[in-house]
Parts: C-alpha cells; sequence; structure tokens
C-alpha cells in the first residue's frame, strides 16, 4: 500500500492540474476572508490617503474583469507554449524525457499563478455593488441603506496578484527557453544521477564483490508494468516479524507480468496472505522513473547520445556533452561501495536482500551502450577515450581499472569497422596514450 501511495504521489508531481487546483483552492478561500474584512472596515484606512483614490464600483468591476479575462487567456497561452516546448523536446531528445518537463516546476507554478489569479478575480467582482442596485437579500434589504459595495482591500489584493502575475510571465517567457536547451537537459540529468549515486552508495571505501541471495520459494507478480517503487520498509517488517529472509529477483525499471518472480522466501512457508503482502510492496506503472532506478537516468543520458549521433541528426557535440556527465557519474561510482540496495537505511539486507550491481554492469549500462553510435563518429570516438580516463582518476580498483580499458579497447576495435584513414590512426593513438596511463595507474595501486 505504501509504495502505492509513493507512486500516486509521483504522479501527482509530474502532472499539471495538482498546483492549480491547489493555487485556484487557495485563491477561493483567500477570497472568502478578504471580504469578510472588507464588510468589517478593513479598507477604512484608504480614505485618509488621497494620493490611494478609493475605486468606485463600475471602476472596480472593470479592474477585476480585465484582470480576469487577461489572467485566463495567459493560462492559456503558457500552457499552449509548455505543450510545445514539451513536444519539441520529446521529439529531438527522446520521448524519455517528457517525465523530466512535466515535473518542471517552473512549469508547473507559471499556470498554477495565473488561474489561481483568475480564481481570485471571479470571486471578487462577483460581490461588487453599485449604490442603486436592488437588494440581493432579506438581509440588505432589511438595512437602512442601499447595498452598494466595492470592496476596496480585496481589490487592492487582486491588483498585487496580477502584477506578481506579469513578473511570473516574464520569469516563464525565459524559463521554457532556456530548459530545452540541451546543455541544461544534460546538466538537470547529470547533476541528479551524480546527486542519486552519493545517497545511494554514501561509502567510499575499497571495491567489494556483491554477496549472493539466499534461495527460496519463488513468489511471482500479480501486476503487470514497470516496477517504480518497492516498499522495503514494509517488505523487512514482514521478515523480521516472520524471522524470514525475502530476496528480490527483480530491480526497480523492470517489466513485470504474472508467473514472473519477483522475491524468493526462505525461513517459513509462503502462505496466501503473506505472498499477497509481499506483492503489494511493488508498484507497476506504464512508464519507469528515476526514484529508485540509477539506471533510468542513465538510460536517458545514452539515449540523448545515441539519438544525437544517427545519421538523420550527425549532432556529435551533444553526444560529447552527454558522455562527460556520464563520465562524471562513472567516476563517483568508481571510488564507491556498491554493495548496496535502494533506501538501505530502512532495512536490514540480512533480512531483505535486493540484486545488487558491480562496477561492470554500470560501465556496460552507461560507456558500452553508446560505444555503437559512437565508433561511427572520429570525433566522439576520441573523446569516448577522454571520458573514460577522466572516470578512471577516481577508481582505487585494479579490477575497475581493467573494466575501464576493457570498455575503451572494445570501442576501437569496432571502431575499426567504421573509420578508416587518419581518422583511425587518430583514435588509435589515443588509444595507446590511454593504455600508457592506465597501466601505470595500475602499477601504482599494485605497488
Amino acid at each position: 500500500m505504501i509504495a502505492r501511495i509513493r507512486s500516486a504521489l509521483l504522479s501527482i508531481n509530474a502532472s499539471y492540474w495538482f498546483y492549480p487546483a491547489l493555487f485556484s483552492a487557495i485563491a477561493f478561500f483567500l477570497s472568502f476572508f478578504t471580504i469578510y474584512l472588507d464588510r468589517n472596515g478593513a479598507a477604512d484606512w484608504f480614505t485618509t490617503y488621497q494620493w490611494l483614490h478609493v475605486s468606485r464600483p463600475n471602476g472596480a468591476r472593470t479592474t477585476l474583469t480585465v484582470i480576469a479575462g487577461s489572467m485566463i487567456g495567459v493560462a492559456s497561452t503558457v500552457f499552449s507554449i509548455t505543450i510545445a516546448a514539451v513536444a519539441y523536446a520529446s521529439g529531438n531528445y527522446g520521448p524519455r524525457l517528457l517525465t523530466n518537463f512535466m515535473e518542471d516546476k517552473g512549469n508547473q507554478l507559471s499556470l498554477a499563478t495565473f488561474i489561481g489569479t483568475f480564481v481570485y478575480a471571479l470571486m471578487i467582482i462577483r460581490v461588487v455593488r453599485d449604490e442603486d442596485e436592488r437588494a440581493a437579500s432579506a438581509i440588505d434589504a432589511s438595512a437602512s441603506v442601499l447595498p452598494g459595495f466595492t470592496p476596496q482591500f480585496s481589490l487592492l489584493v487582486a491588483m498585487v496578484l496580477a502584477i506578481f502575475a506579469v513578473a511570473v510571465l516574464v520569469y516563464f517567457l525565459h524559463h521554457i527557453p532556456a530548459s530545452i536547451r540541451i546543455n541544461t537537459v544534460l546538466k538537470d540529468i547529470g547533476k541528479r544521477l551524480i546527486r542519486d549515486i552519493k545517497d545511494r552508495y554514501p561509502s567510499e571505501i575499497e571495491e567489494r564483490e556483491p554477496r549472493e541471495q539466499a534461495q527460496g520459494e519463488p513468489i511471482i507478480a500479480t501486476g503487470k508494468g514497470y516496477i517504480d517503487i518497492i516498499d522495503f520498509d514494509t517488505l523487512d517488517e514482514v521478515a523480521r516479524e516472520h524471522e524470514a529472509t525475502i530476496a528480490i529477483k527483480v530491480r526497480t525499471g523492470d517489466f513485470i507480468h504474472p508467473n514472473v518472480t519477483i522475491v524468493e522466501l526462505s525461513g517459513i512457508e509462503a502462505d496466501d496472505k503473506i505472498s499477497a503482502k509481499i506483492a503489494d510492496c511493488f508498484s507497476v506503472s506504464g512508464m519507469r522513473t528515476a526514484t529508485q532506478d540509477l539506471e533510468y537516468l542513465i538510460d536517458e543520458l545514452v539515449e540523448i547520445a545515441l539519438r544525437a549521433l544517427s545519421p538523420g541528426i550527425n549532432d556529435p557535440f551533444t553526444a560529447i556533452t552527454a558522455m562527460h556527465w556520464m563520465g562524471a557519474a562513472l567516476a563517483e561510482l568508481g571510488s564507491r561501495d556498491l554493495d548496496r540496495g535502494p533506501e538501505q537505511e530502512d532495512y536490514d539486507w540480512d533480512r531483505v536482500q535486493p540484486l545488487s550491481d558491480d562496477f561492470s554492469h554500470y560501465v556496460e549500462r552507461s560507456f558500452g551502450a553508446m560505444r555503437s553510435g559512437v565508433a561511427t563518429n572520429r570525433m566522439a570516438a576520441i573523446k569516448f577515450i577522454h571520458a573514460l580516463f577522466a572516470a578512471s582518476t577516481s577508481c582505487r580498483s585494479e579490477r575497475r581499472l581493467r573494466l575501464i580499458s576493457e570498455e575503451a579497447e572494445t570501442m576501437v576495435r569496432q571502431a575499426r569497422y567504421h573509420l578508416v584513414g587518419p581518422s583511425m590512426e587518430e583514435l588509435e593513438a589515443s588509444l595507446v596514450e590511454f593504455n600508457k596511463v592506465m597501466d601505470n595507474s595500475s602499477n601504482a595501486l599494485l605497488a
């Protein structure tokens, strides 16, 4: 249940309806509060300052009408621009990046500001009355004066919100083109990937081989889709309550369907109740997310690099930038103990055993995945080697250095099918220099 709640919160975080709905609700109740203040003399001090120029009913109504009409018009334009930007980005950089733009708080809050201001102005305009209007209720009819009413304080608040909305519009017009620049997109993905690596693997110690999982009775999946959240805390409670060991056989981001084994349970015999509780800890949806899935962010960088190197686009500079961020992420992985699962502070590994990934898995998933595209371009192939070298500088393991060297040599072997002449000679010269430096680093570690 907790996994499903977290998954629902992720869906809300990537929606364009939540903040507009929230701001509309706030504006709705704020209008009642400011009208109440107006009816109880909160705006009487306006008359003591002639430069404030107290509004009349017609002027207030016209002002609020202009604010409401302009805000809903701007909101429609903002939404259209956002959708056009999202369509452009997903078409050029890959549909996988659609979630990144949907989660952009700048876009969500900008739209919410205009919608909220519209709702507030609409709620205030309904109470503005001319002095000669017919009474709207029995209370007004029994009053000693005609029910003319101009909410001065509420009108002032509406004008402040409109001015603030203009500032938000200026911000939005700058934010949209800045957010779809490819360097900005790669920077955001790369920084998030490095941050998630540090959070998941906080220990900077020598390399350890992944521990072997316990064998037990298989429990199969009940749903279909990609695993986006695994509730490790509840799994740990189940294992502790029954003195059992739960070995997880899938990763976040894997596609599952009925008859796919998700865990193996040892120590007790699984009944329907325990199996259902364990299966409920795996939230599935129609798409992957980066919440517990490092490979999702790696795949985004790989997808951008491969698209950039495709014959239809032929943009090696974008691919090189993606490799730079990938190299920085691999450098972080190279200096850390990878024998750890997601959110491990919430559970004991001896009770809940996730699938562990060693350094070779990340090398193959990152640089290995983009190798085929890089090998077709001289500039990208040379920068591929440079990025691997930069990643190797943080490694304190001879095995990890060897994996990086093997990846560089594999790429050069593949490049021989695409590059010839001086281009290939230059690439092989870069590999020779790279191997010399790597040999020196390996010898220093062995000494």
